[in-house]
């Protein structure tokens, strides 16, 4: 863990996150009644901020001390310095889940029961694609294939689903996989 709390740490340091809220999270934020939501990896804040002044509760999720640290100070912000690895949802807890940018597979079950009943999930990270696309990370574990998100939240209510190309902070081609789905 501390690792990969160093590594994040710098990256945070040398690669500034945007501040704007990811796009499909401020489309779809509607969806979700307003109450507890959780922003899983959420690095400096963008989503998590954008969820607090819409009226939400947030457990702000990270591994990096440092991107929390950059997370405003809040009474409904709920800053939890943990490795992803490890953490844990409590089950029927949150009306909103936000994954952006992060691929851990041992979550997603979590995520589906995490929800309470009507609750919304909004989710986006890297697809493993092939030819002039680039990837942040060489590790395949943290690159969905085609159609897995889709597949890993059958159960759910699918309101929203997209694969398509994109461009990163670097301007490199990359490809994308969106869903927003309730519970």
């Amino acid at each position: 863990m501390i690792e990969d709390k160093e590594r994040w740490n710098k990256r945070f340091v040398e690669f500034p996150m945007p501040d704007e809220v990811s796009k499909i999270v401020e489309k779809h934020i509607s969806k979700a009644n307003v109450g507890q939501a959780i922003d899983i990896a959420c690095g400096t804040g963008r989503n998590t901020h954008f969820l607090v002044d819409k009226g939400f509760m947030v457990d702000a999720v990270d591994i990096s001390d440092y991107a929390l640290s950059r997370v405003k100070k809040s009474a409904t912000i709920n800053k939890i310095d943990a490795d992803l690895d490890k953490y844990n949802m409590a089950p029927n807890k949150y009306d909103l889940i936000v994954n952006i940018n992060y691929l851990n597979r041992r979550l997603v079950s979590q995520m589906k029961d995490a929800l309470k009943a009507g609750g919304v999930v909004i989710f986006e990270t890297f697809i493993l694609a092939h030819g002039d696309y680039k990837h942040e990370t060489m590790n395949l574990d943290y690159l969905l294939r085609k159609n897995e998100l889709l597949h890993s939240f059958i159960g759910l209510d699918i309101i929203y689903y997209e694969e398509r190309d994109d461009v990163n902070l670097r301007g490199e081609k990359i490809r994308i996989a969106s869903l927003v789905a309730k519970k």
